[in-house]
């Protein structure tokens, strides 16, 4: 293509040919930001904002995850502050939530429109790392000439959605450089980091909404996502992140029906499963008790004798 021809007659020329969108994840995005959402790549207006009043608003339904999330957004901050990167958080919707960035950057961030209150979404801003990762649920690292608007290809965004406990999308997680020099390795670099801190801002919110359960991390082919089961006091699973919810095959989205933690994670099942339940509790109370079944049975809610039996029936003895 000749290299005088302007961005926007790019993103133009792309979004006529099918064969360029079903090819180019890219050319798929810069063709919705046409022919879904009717934006013009020329359009150089700054980002829309939301009133105060309203960004207080959202910030308190966020107010639970944000404290969660909150320590996990300073700790990556602290990684690419200094390589003049900023940290946002958005809510679905891609409006900004939180933000971090050095006070020297700053003017150049919001100057791009990076700031709270400020909607990144794809149906308002194309393609960009926000609004193309909240609409197509993936990690998306979206560099300069990538993006959909003439105004934002001086930036890099990198991009990782984050789940809630009910496996549905609650937050993009970005980092937003606007350095001329930004390389797509320093991008990959910073994105292997940006996926790390969502998978533990997502462990995290899901260990809080189940604080009460007995968590369960299960292994999983994805290595940037958390695979956690919630199990409460009866070994009923009560809860799974959304790719324990892909892993063992349950429902994608919402509360669950409570399963028996053997059924979802194979284990055998019928009587011998209680009695290995059973032993493993009288075991317990035991070693708590250092061995004096009356105090054992008190524990358990039992009689001496009661528990006597059970010791025998199981193969304890009182040693």
């Amino acid at each position: 293509m000749d290299p005088k021809t302007s961005h926007a007659d790019r993103v133009l020329e792309a979004t006529r040919s099918a064969s360029a969108a079903a090819r180019s994840q890219i050319a798929a995005s810069w063709h919705r930001s046409v022919q879904k959402h009717g934006l013009d790549p020329n359009n150089r207006r700054a980002p829309d904002k939301i009133e105060h009043a309203a960004l207080r608003e959202r910030l308190e339904v966020y107010e639970k995850f944000m404290m969660v999330a909150a320590p996990r957004l300073d700790a990556l901050y602290s990684l690419v502050g200094q390589s003049g990167c900023a940290v946002l958080m958005t809510d679905t919707e891609g409006v900004i939530l939180d933000q971090r960035m050095s006070d020297a950057d700053t003017p150049a961030f919001e100057s791009w429109g990076l700031s709270a209150g400020a909607n990144w979404s794809e149906e308002r801003e194309g393609t960009n790392g926000i609004g193309t990762c909240l609409t197509e649920r993936r990690r998306v690292i979206i560099h300069q000439d990538e993006h959909f608007h003439v105004r934002n290809t001086g930036m890099s965004c990198i991009d990782a959605p984050i789940f809630d406990e009910n496996g549905q999308i609650v937050a993009a997680l970005d980092v937003s450089s606007a350095r001329a020099d930004q390389t797509e390795a320093f991008n990959r670099l910073i994105g292997a980091q940006v996926a790390q801190t969502a998978r533990a801002i997502e462990e995290a919110n899901f260990r809080a909404a189940f604080s009460a359960a007995r968590i369960i991390v299960a292994e999983s082919s994805e290595a940037d996502s958390a695979t956690l089961l919630a199990v409460d006091s009866h070994d009923l699973v009560i809860g799974a992140t959304r790719e324990a919810r892909r892993a063992f095959g349950l429902a994608g989205t919402g509360p669950l029906a409570a399963r028996p933690a053997a059924d979802i994670l194979g284990q055998e099942d019928g009587p011998t499963g209680f009695q290995r339940a059973e032993r493993a509790a009288v075991v317990r109370a035991l070693a708590r008790a250092d061995g004096n079944v009356s105090q054992a049975a008190r524990q358990l809610g039992v009689g001496r004798a009661t528990l006597y039996r059970r010791m025998k029936r199981l193969g304890l003895h009182e040693t």
